[in-house]
Order: C-alpha cells, then sequence, then structure tokens
C-alpha cells in the first residue's frame, strides 16, 4: 500500500510539473473519502516542491447547495479552514472555495417559492440547480480567464458499475492523462485515484496523517455514523443519476429522491437525536407531493397539462401549501436551532409569491 500511495503522489507530481501546459487545477472537493484523498495527494506532491516550481494555482472547491446535512457541511468547514490555513503557512498555491446556487434557484425558492414538487426519481430538477451549475460556472470563469482548467476527481471504477462504464466510455487526451470534460468545453478531467478500491482509500486515510494537520479520524467517524457513502461531486447531468441513488447517503438533508435518508437516521441511531425533526420534516414533504389538495390544476404557465396517454399532469404546490410548508420548515428550524433557510430566501419566497397572486388574479379576471 505504501508504495501505491507513493506512485499516486509521484503520478499527481509529475502531471502538476507537466510543461505541456500550465492550466489551474480545480479539485472538487466534497469532503467525503475519495475527494479528500485526492485532495491529500495533491497537497502532499505540492510539498515536495521547490516554492519556484509552485507556479500552476490549484483550487480547492466545494459546494454548498444549501440544504446538505448540517453535520457534514461541519466537517466540510472544518476541513477547508485546514486546507486554507496550512497552504498559506506553507506558501502553497492553494486557494480554497465555496460555490452556491443562485439566490432564485435555491431548493426553498424553487419549492416553497415557486411551488414546484418535491423532487423524485422523475422529476430530479434540483441536481443541476444546486449541484452542477454552481461549480460548472466556476470551472467556466477559470477556463474563460486561461484558456481550460483541469478539473481533479476522486472518482474510482470501482465506486459503481455506473461510475465504471462513464469511466471506460472517454478515453484519455492522447498522450495525456487528461480526458475531456462532457458538457464544459476547455475543461479536462484528471482522475489520480481512478483504480484505487475503497478499502484501498480507507486504508490508506487511515495510514497517513492529513497533511494540513491532524487526522482523518474525524472522517472514519462520520462515515460510521452515517454507516456508509455520500453524494459525490457532479459536474454533468450524465453523472447526475449518482446524487439521490439507493448508492448515495450523505448529501441534501431534503432530499426527497431517496425512500429514506440513511445518512440522518444513521446519525440519530447514534445518539445525535437533534436531527429526527429534520427527518420527520423530510418524510412529509415526500407524503404531500402527490396530494391533489396541494397542487394547482394547471402548471405555471397557466395551462392544463396531460400526458401521452390523457392523465393529468398537475402544477405546483398551492400558494397555500407553500404557506404550510414554509410554516412547517420555521417550525423546524426553531426546534432544531439552527439556521435551515436564510431571511434573503424568505424575502424573495414572499416575492414569488406575490407575483403568483397577482398572476392568479389577472387570470381569473380575464
Amino acid at each position: 500500500m505504501l508504495d501505491q500511495w507513493h506512485e499516486i503522489v509521484n503520478n499527481v507530481r509529475e502531471e502538476y510539473l507537466s510543461t505541456t501546459q500550465n492550466y489551474p487545477w480545480i479539485i472538487g472537493f466534497s469532503g467525503g473519502k475519495d475527494s479528500t484523498l485526492v485532495a491529500h495527494a495533491v497537497f502532499e506532491a505540492l510539498m515536495t516542491m521547490a516554492p519556484s516550481q509552485r507556479t500552476r494555482p490549484v483550487h480547492v472547491v466545494s459546494n454548498d447547495t444549501m440544504v446538505e446535512s448540517p453535520l457534514v457541511m461541519a466537517h466540510l468547514d472544518e476541513v477547508t479552514y485546514l486546507i486554507d490555513e496550512a497552504g498559506r503557512g506553507l506558501d502553497l498555491p492553494i486557494t480554497v472555495a465555496r460555490t452556491k446556487p443562485d439566490p432564485d434557484k435555491t431548493f426553498w425558492v424553487l419549492l416553497i417559492g415557486k411551488g414546484y414538487p418535491s423532487p423524485n426519481s422523475s422529476m430530479r430538477w434540483c441536481t443541476d440547480r444546486l449541484k452542477i451549475q454552481p461549480t460548472s460556472t466556476y470551472i467556466k470563469e477559470n477556463v474563460s480567464k486561461h484558456g481550460a482548467a483541469i478539473v481533479v476527481l476522486g472518482v474510482r471504477r470501482s465506486e459503481s458499475i455506473q461510475r465504471m462504464n462513464t469511466i471506460n466510455k472517454y478515453e484519455n487526451v492522447r498522450g495525456t492523462q487528461l480526458t475531456e470534460h462532457t458538457s464544459i468545453p476547455g475543461a479536462l478531467i484528471y482522475r489520480p485515484i481512478v483504480d484505487l478500491t475503497t478499502d484501498d482509500v480507507w486504508e490508506i486515510l487511515g495510514s497517513f496523517q492529513a497533511p494540513w494537520g491532524g487526522t482523518h479520524q474525524k472522517l472514519f467517524q462520520l462515515y460510521r455514523d452515517a454507516e456508509g457513502g455520500e453524494c459525490p461531486v457532479v459536474l454533468s447531468k450524465e453523472e447526475a443519476p449518482g446524487c439521490g441513488t439507493k448508492n448515495s447517503r450523505f448529501g441534501c438533508w431534503t432530499c426527497t429522491v431517496v425512500e429514506k435518508d440513511k445518512s440522518l437516521q444513521g446519525f440519530i441511531d447514534s445518539g445525535k437525536h437533534a436531527y429526527k425533526p429534520l427527518v420527520a420534516f423530510r418524510d412529509w414533504l415526500v407524503d404531500i407531493r402527490n396530494d391533489p389538495a396541494r397542487r394547482s390544476a394547471v402548471r405555471r404557465n397557466g395551462r392544463l397539462t396531460f400526458d401521452l396517454t390523457g392523465k393529468h399532469i398537475p402544477g405546483p404546490f398551492t400558494i397555500q401549501a407553500r404557506r404550510e410548508i414554509l410554516d412547517g420548515l420555521l417550525k423546524v428550524q426553531e426546534e432544531f436551532g439552527a439556521t435551515l433557510i436564510t431571511t434573503e430566501e424568505i424575502d424573495l419566497i414572499h416575492k414569488v409569491w406575490a407575483t403568483d397572486l397577482q398572476t392568479e388574479e389577472s387570470l381569473a379576471h380575464a
């Protein structure tokens, strides 16, 4: 294992020092085991170089959907702080960044403001707006600034059959270790741990101290409490099925795509009972999704819609249902004792309601 790890770090070092290009690296950092190992390898490789060799910028970018599991966000905040502080102290070319959805595209503004029905497997409107778009925007900005950018990912063939097929589908650009990004022109993908197994990842994390200080023991504990995996970094719609499946347990606490939120339930089972109201509220969002009394007959464009079989497709949640959801969320927030929805989101939700009520009134008098 020691030799395998040294081989990975050396490979990262050689790729960083490539003389064919000097495009910035963007590490997609979810705080999970795989992206942590990649960040570890890059950090360690940078420390082996002379300061004059560290000319390529490295961005450690994590995304906050604003409905992430609070325990996972707390871990992510702590680790990114340590990476940032250690990187500055060692004069490494590391920038730590956090992306978020646009204010009008957050989960609560779309669900409570515009009445989007709770996401499910056939209408998963959340992944693109909450995860793909914010990170893609950051990558595109760097592509625009530097001509190209290299996204460093902790994807592995052994994660799942789907992941293996996706990885095998795209060949490296000739003479390089890089593949072209499927949807962002100018972005390239580098996968330094692609051939590691899950056991390999845990063994390495357990064998080596975190180069930014401390150990990875809190990560081990997080997984133990949550009973397993995480929603991975998602950069394209092709990879979106990896989010919100039975194999992904970390992720948004509001995720109504999964049948049961195993990570939050795992935290509760390990003694963190403060999360019970969140699980109950998530389950309630699932239950009311298809309640005809809470859904408008028409879509947001004012039209009745039917599928190919002639079955009526209901519109968004009614204004009354949206008020009910907001009231419920605020009660859960008070009980939980931490922010679950921001003041800015509530203000925007009220503006959307005002506009929708004006539209309904206009249609009623048309």
